[in-house]
């Protein structure tokens, strides 16, 4: 029997990726093909020229390459999007009322997401906010067949898990992923003054005055806690955490995501930027508001003395999340990287983790419990130099992070329509929800267990956050299967 060189062994698995992408991908299905739409087309009043508008608009924003790829379009509904957290609302509507305010946050997506693609596309139209509204009215009898088409597509490709012969592959992968816990523990219990140092600690945080709890000042019928803008960014300040980074290089320098001359996103370190972005997720019965916050570097750089560093690459983000409560406290944090790679928690004293089932599937890893902050202090995160891994949550005062430099924080959506050098605007995205030139070269050897080009850095609503099982980081369901809240 002939042993395959490595290099031989690589050539196989990049042609067994190759082959893999012609054959397996997702299948795209036309929003308009169903009904009610489909009627809708075909009608002579108001209601079908409203849908051929939409129509047009769709076929213009997809022939130009600018869809946006966070919230998806209904089938049959496609001047309404749905995300998950819609999703899981839409199984606790009671009454006429919940189903209207419902319907209503399934067309603010859409508005969300047209006003995207019309600015990126250069295109100004009118009439859409009234037709989104004329075709939501004469379709408000289809509940069932919105209900039904209001669905998320899993971000876990079946066809690669089959091909891959994941009952198999998941086995040495689940190793792996053993290995990657105990030396994440192991980082996380070394005490902090002797954590391997490659350059200098830099601290980065948010402007100066820490403001107290903010609880939302409503509640809508669907149990939404809402918050005015002034409130948000009250919110936001209060819980910005501070980075302790190890910068050896530009590429450990936090900044603004831009685009160059050829249109490829890159970091401008010179402006240190935090994205924000609120979010909800379901636990105790309750709908508790999370503040996500997403901080981008250059790079990963290849590891020294590596010939194939598989991780490394153009761009590197690390997502920061807090979930509070009703007076704005927090219950857990937790923190994944832009790929969607290395799911943290760290609960707080407030909530407590279920017990839950041993399974080869990724489950709730702690590295580390952290209290609450409590009044005039901050989180701090300890971030390793080159990988950006966390090593270390800690607290500290406002006074002691004065000397930090401070960073500007932005809402995330801002970053779907980016300034081009030669006028006009673009998304960091693409239409599959991936920033282009952030591949890794682990997309030829992860591919079985499912996840699409994995270590791509990926936009809101695409982070599948396990290799083997099934998890996503905006599944609002996920908080309360892992915790309960103290009473």
């Amino acid at each position: 029997m002939i042993r395959l060189s490595m290099r031989a062994e690589v050539n196989r698995a990049v042609l067994i990726g190759i082959v893999l992408f012609a054959l397996v991908g997702c299948a795209s299905v036309d929003p308009y093909a169903s009904p009610p739409m489909a009627q809708n087309l075909q009608r002579e009043d108001d209601v079908g020229y409203c849908a051929r508008l939409f129509a047009d608009i769709d076929r213009r924003v997809d022939t130009l390459g600018v869809r946006d790829a966070e919230a998806h379009r209904v089938d049959g509904f496609p001047y309404l999007r749905v995300d998950r957290f819609s999703v899981a609302l839409a199984q606790r509507l009671k009454g006429p009322v919940q189903e209207q305010v419902w319907r209503a946050r399934l067309q603010q997506l859409d508005e969300t997401a047209r006003a995207t693609e019309l600015t990126n596309a250069a295109l100004s139209v009118d009439d859409l906010p009234r037709c989104r509204s004329l075709l939501d009215a004469a379709d408000a009898v289809a509940i069932k067949e919105l209900h039904a088409s209001a669905t998320v597509p899993d971000d876990y490709n079946i066809g690669m898990r089959a091909l891959g012969i994941y009952p198999l592959t998941r086995l040495p992968f689940a190793a792996g992923i053993a290995r990657w816990q105990d030396d994440t523990r192991s980082a996380f219990a070394t005490p902090i003054d002797v954590l391997p140092m490659h350059g200098r600690l830099q601290r980065y945080g948010p402007p100066q005055g820490i403001s107290g709890p903010v609880p939302a000042s409503n509640v809508d019928p669907l149990g939404v806690p809402v918050f005015s803008a002034a409130e948000a960014a009250a919110l936001f300040a209060r819980h910005a955490p501070v980075l302790e980074i190890d910068v050896a290089g530009e590429f450990d320098r936090i900044g603004a995501l831009k685009l160059d001359a050829e249109d490829q996103v890159i970091v401008d370190a010179a402006a240190p930027v935090v994205y924000t972005r609120l979010t909800y997720t379901l636990l105790g019965g309750l709908i508790h508001p999370q503040l996500v916050y997403t901080f981008w570097f250059s790079e990963r750089p290849r590891s020294s003395g590596s010939t194939l560093d598989l991780l490394a690459g153009r761009l590197d983000g690390v997502v920061w999340r807090v979930t509070v409560d009703s007076r704005g406290d927090p219950l857990v944090y937790d923190s994944i990287h832009a790929c969607g790679c290395y799911h943290l928690f760290f609960p707080t004293e407030k909530v407590v983790a279920r017990e839950l089932p041993v399974t080869l599937d990724e489950s709730l890893f702690v590295p580390q419990s952290v209290p609450a902050a409590r009044s005039g202090e901050r989180v701090v995160l300890r971030v390793e130099s080159g990988t950006h891994y966390l090593q270390r949550v800690s607290m500290t005062s406002e006074a002691q992070s004065a000397t930090a430099v401070v960073y500007r924080l932005q809402d995330e959506r801002t970053l779907t329509t980016l300034a081009r050098r030669g006028g006009g605007t673009r998304s960091a995205y693409g239409q599959d929800g991936f920033i282009a030139g952030s591949e890794r070269a682990e997309r030829w050897f992860y591919w079985p267990m499912g996840i699409e080009s994995a270590g791509q850095m990926r936009q809101w609503g695409h982070h599948a956050t396990a290799f083997v099982g099934r998890r996503h980081f905006d599944d609002p369901q996920l908080f309360d299967a892992y915790f309960e809240v103290r009473r």
